[in-house]
């Protein structure tokens, strides 16, 4: 299983949100059998494997009747790993959605992925666009006058297209099966000398493209690959244990909806091997795009048959410096990154690089083996 033999010592109940007696949720444990989807309803863990092998086969089949499942018992007891709480879904991204993000990835872009001029480019840059770009909402004509005065002072970017331009980016961040779950090592790449962690919200939707629950994920991102030219984004967002989430997926219902998202402050603390210590916020409500636009913008002339999860970007880019003045921030291995929200709890990582995190072994071969062996396929389409 991804990240199962670098598994911290954690539990579901080190990383519940603070509601989680009344919430819904849905997640992944490792059981002895395999890995199999839970449903936690008032405070208890329910095995769903019978009655849906994958979380993506759970999701299709909401809501629940109140007696499906195998009762595990409270889930501040439960005592299994726990896996990524997604399996067939696609793994997408939204980047660039806050204004702060937008600024700094033209940073990246005109230092070239070099950290050490990073703080003069931004100091310029702020000056010149920080408040306006702020303002502006994607798109409108506002957005359009900014832009070509930004042309004309050389100062237009990419990035700044797909900030303040009617098209958001949406990328693909990971493979099928790919991601690790809460208390595994999350990794970046040996040859980076500049990255960060990307404290998020992640929404889940089911076939039809509904938004029907939401999660917190860290999209690891490498800046210094991305400074150095866009089209190396696949280098630097998609490795090896590069892509966490959990710790369980959050089902919308009349205490939980899209609103608590939309208002959510994502809270993430880094404590690093020789003391160092970051903490950082990224608030929802700054968003430059509705999180619902951007589920739209995904499903734009595509369909994800078995659903999809969507990262919906963030406000957090660290720039407090760690070693040497100007150089702001980059990961250690060692690093032990936290994000959290109150209705959504806790995701905790600790770095290591991509070649040393537990390999990725465990594909849909793998799993669809798996799941006949224990002969939970032969109902599977019903």
């Amino acid at each position: 299983m991804p990240g199962d033999s670098s598994l911290l010592a954690m539990t579901l109940v080190n990383c519940l949100p603070a509601d989680w007696r009344t919430g819904l949720f849905v997640g992944r444990v490792l059981t002895a059998d395999g890995p199999s989807p839970i449903l936690v309803r008032d405070g208890i863990a329910h095995d769903m494997s019978r009655v849906a092998p994958t979380v993506a086969q759970l999701l299709e089949k909401l809501p629940l009747a109140p007696d499906a499942g195998d009762a595990l018992g409270p889930v501040d007891t439960l005592d299994l790993p726990l896996l990524s709480p997604v399996d067939l879904q696609c793994v997408k991204a939204a980047g660039v959605t806050f204004a702060l993000s937008a600024i700094e990835r033209v940073i990246e872009e005109r230092a070239r992925g070099d950290a050490s001029a990073a703080a003069d480019i931004r100091g310029r840059l702020e000056e010149r666009v920080g408040g306006s770009i702020r303002a502006v909402v994607p798109g409108s004509p506002e957005a359009a006058a900014l832009k070509a005065a930004l042309i004309e002072d050389g100062l237009w970017s990419q990035y700044l297209e797909v900030a303040i331009g009617p098209d958001a980016e949406v990328f693909t961040k990971a493979p099928v099966l790919s991601t690790v779950g809460a208390g595994a090592q999350i990794g970046i790449r040996s040859d980076s000398t500049w990255n960060n962690p990307e404290p998020e919200i992640v929404l889940i939707a089911n076939a039809a493209g509904s938004a029907i629950g939401a999660t917190l994920g860290n999209d690891v991102n490498l800046r210094d690959f991305e400074g150095r030219s866009a089209l190396l984004l696949g280098k630097a967002k998609d490795n090896n244990a590069s892509c966490s989430l959990g710790p369980l997926i959050r089902l919308f219902d009349d205490d939980f909806t899209i609103d608590d998202v939309r208002n959510a402050e994502v809270e993430l603390t880094i404590d690093g091997p020789e003391g160092y210590r970051l903490e950082g916020a990224s608030s929802m409500n700054q968003i430059s795009r509705d999180p619902l636009e951007l589920v739209h913008q995904t499903l734009s002339e595509h369909q994800y048959p078995d659903g999809f999860v969507l990262f919906l970007g963030t406000l957090f880019a660290p720039v407090q410096d760690r070693d040497d003045p100007g150089r702001g921030f980059t990961h250690k291995v060692g690093d032990v990154v936290s994000i959290s929200t109150p209705r959504l709890g806790k995701l905790v990582n600790t770095v290591v690089t991509s070649k040393d995190a537990a390999p990725w072994t465990y594909g849909l071969v793998a799993l669809m083996t798996n799941l006949a062996a224990r002969g939970l396929l032969k109902d599977a389409a019903a």
